[in-house]
């Protein structure tokens, strides 16, 4: 009898398996019933564990050779495209190994479409060809520069390539004259001012006025060196084995971006993974007109991409993120791709994550070559040079929440930011930035109580302090009369205690005088 209980004990347990199986399977349909594929999305939380969270985007479409006619035109599919850049409904592709840029127009329809190729610039009437473009920028008037890397020099023309200037290798005595002019990366300012990412020179980005006059570089990489390796070479090596070994030189930086506001965000993926943690990686950098770092970092980590990975080796999935490119919405939330593990990492104006996703693979939302990434509202573009695609990826109603939230918050709507992170947290609960977002919305309102428990739960040390410093303030200001109060009777006190114990001793010595008197 007790082996027939056993059995029917394991046999409901198995039921209820199964059942509870079912039932998330079943769970798992009705939240992907829109008919969208998802990706996996995440975050980390304090303790720096990985915490799954809803699809903050999805894959709204693919476009590709076919999608744009492409093999129509001309038979030339992509070939190693290598750069994205959109202006206004506009979106320029560098098909790098065609010689020649995409412009592709969203439509009003909603479907992209191919408005022109640009492989020629006309210089007088002669059309001079594009080779191996790199990037390409377009600036407010419509005048279009393009990194022509395989004619070294950065070529400026009008919105009816029109040749305008070029920018080309500098006769200046800093910059090496045995090297050639490979501009791969290029941003204007808004007073028309270039920045180039030029190949093997590691003094920073070559900057050149309007007029095309070379001005010096800013923002070269420091060297990092342990002091062991610094005693080595300096004391132990011979002269021979320091000049066969490697120098201590700075790197280039892999891509940049430049926001409204001119600053220049540059990502770096030369360094030694154990720096990263610390924060002496520094792998995407803010930088100011002279070149200084001035990314803020409010977080636990710095902005490094994954917080945890397994150490490089031949398997080029190992190993830490690297940012191959950077793009920079309108309200400082910035996004990177990591050409490692195909992923895509959101960061706020404070360093702080937003979300994270993105795999490598062959299917729609995966990459095997991403390069650059570009956006369009909070539309992001991935550009993948191995699949000559682009995938469109829209954010879902828990991404649209967040930044509506965010950009709320940055307009002085501290009641409606409170409001909408609250309609974020019922869509995820365990979102450290829904707690911070409503702890720094309670601290525009002089909430500073409710805001301090909001930080609490963010783990977030610093505003949680900060609110503390202002509640007790407050608390000061509002209790003053009662604190003066106190200290007063306290003051008293003593004195008065004192007061009645030397009394109560004179009257003592007085009585004790009589009767010694009277006993005389």
């Amino acid at each position: 009898m007790t082996r027939m209980k056993r059995v029917l004990t394991c046999l409901m347990c198995v039921l209820l398996l199964v059942c509870e199986t079912t039932a998330l399977a079943d769970d798992s349909y009705d939240l992907n019933k829109d008919g969208f594929s998802t990706s996996y999305t995440y975050g980390y939380d304090y303790w720096g564990d990985v915490q799954a969270s809803p699809d903050a985007y999805r894959v709204s479409e693919v476009i590709d050779s076919v999608h744009l006619g492409l093999d129509l035109l001309d038979g030339k599919r992509m070939n190693k495209p290598q750069a994205l850049f959109a202006r206004g409904n506009d979106l320029y592709v560098c098909d790098t190994g065609n010689n020649r840029i995409l412009q592709i127009r969203y439509e009003e329809n909603g479907e992209y479409s191919l408005q022109r190729i640009i492989d020629k610039v006309n210089i007088g009437g002669e059309l001079s060809d594009i080779k191996s473009p790199y990037d390409v920028y377009v600036d407010e008037q419509d005048n279009i520069y393009v990194a022509d890397y395989g004619n070294f020099r950065v070529v400026k023309m009008d919105k009816d390539l029109n040749w305008i200037l070029e920018f080309t290798k500098p006769s200046d005595a800093t910059f090496d004259q045995n090297l050639d002019f490979l501009p791969k990366k290029i941003v204007i300012d808004n007073a028309g001012r270039l920045y180039a990412l030029v190949q093997n020179v590691n003094k920073g980005l070559v900057k050149f006025e309007a007029d095309g006059v070379f001005t010096g570089f800013i923002g070269a990489n420091n060297v990092v060196v342990s002091t062991a390796e610094y005693i080595w070479k300096r004391y132990f090596q011979t002269q021979e084995q320091r000049s066969k070994s490697e120098a201590f030189v700075p790197t280039e930086y892999e891509n940049i971006c430049i926001d409204k506001d001119g600053f220049i965000y540059a990502t770096n993926t030369v360094f030694s993974e154990y720096d990263l943690k610390w924060d002496n990686a520094k792998p995407v950098r803010r930088l100011n007109g002279v070149g200084t770092d001035i990314l803020i970092k409010n977080d636990r980590y710095p902005p490094i991409g994954d917080l945890y990975w397994e150490e490089q080796t031949n398997n080029q999935v190992y190993g830490p993120s690297r940012f191959t490119d950077i793009t920079v919405f309108d309200n400082d939330i910035y996004v990177l791709v990591d050409r490692i593990r195909g992923r895509i990492f959101g960061y706020d104006s404070q360093g702080i994550m937003l979300w994270a996703f993105g795999t490598k693979g062959n299917i729609d939302g995966a990459f095997n070559g991403a390069v650059s990434i570009e956006h369009m509202g909070y539309d992001l573009f991935v550009l993948d040079q191995l699949k000559g695609n682009i995938t469109v990826f829209k954010p879902t109603e828990y991404g649209t929440k967040i930044y509506s939230a965010i950009e709320t918050y940055l307009a002085g709507d501290y009641d409606s930011s409170a409001t909408l992170w609250n309609e974020v947290m019922k869509l995820n609960a365990n979102y450290p930035m829904a707690f911070r977002g409503i702890g720094r919305a309670l601290l525009r309102q002089d909430k500073f109580k409710e805001a301090m428990d909001y930080f609490e739960r963010a783990h977030d040390r610093d505003n949680y302090g900060r609110a503390f410093k202002l509640y007790r303030k407050e608390w000061v200001e509002k209790n003053v009369w009662w604190i003066v109060l106190i200290l007063a009777v306290l003051l008293l006190i003593p004195v008065i205690s004192g007061r009645i114990n030397r009394m109560k001793w004179e009257v003592i010595m007085h009585e004790q005088s009589k009767v010694h008197k009277d006993g005389n």
